[in-house]
């Protein structure tokens, strides 16, 4: 008798990965740029509040809060990811937009292809996967390095996944 291990050929997951928005300034580091512009603002709008300009204090403030605006709308936007799971008898993708929608796709591997738009002077510029006439689009919000190098780690695992699994016999 034989026993079977949970890391069967068939279930083992061939390739994985989170795709993330990269955002390159910390939370933290925000906070600090947040209270260096508040207190550059308010060290410049004094002398003209003390002239009578004190109209400034409005544009200077506006300023300061359009800059956060920005950069919250830009920190909601990295809650987005995309989950990609593969193995051999599945490629299951999962889309979460920054507001917590999710979406969820299933494929056979054995009809997917994984398809690139490149441009030779801004590099990859669409990475998406099709099956017959549907199309689904991975990394929109990753840089042109970054889809290029998902998919070098991608497409050995997708052509692993369309051979089959291996069985070692033990012969």
């Amino acid at each position: 008798m034989t026993e079977h291990s949970s890391e069967h050929p068939v279930n083992s997951t061939l390739f994985e990965q989170r795709l993330q928005p990269h955002r390159s300034l910390k939370a933290s580091h925000f906070k600090l740029l947040m209270l260096l512009l508040c207190a550059i603002s308010t060290a410049t709008t004094i002398p003209f509040f003390l002239l009578g300009a004190w109209p400034i204090i409005g544009f200077m403030g506006l300023d300061v809060l359009l800059i956060y605006v920005a950069f919250r709308a830009s920190y909601n936007s990295a809650k987005a990811y995309e989950t990609v799971r593969l193995d051999v008898v599945s490629l299951k993708i999962e889309k979460v937009s920054a507001k917590g929608v999710k979406r969820a796709f299933s494929f056979n591997p054995l009809w997917v292809r994984l398809g690139t738009d490149e441009d030779e002077d801004y590099g990859m510029r669409r990475l998406f996967l099709r099956v017959r006439s549907r199309e689904v689009e991975l990394g929109k919000f990753l840089t042109a390095q970054e889809r290029a190098d998902f998919a070098k780690k991608f497409r050995p695992a997708l052509a692993q996944a369309q051979r089959g699994p291996v069985f070692d016999h033990g012969f």
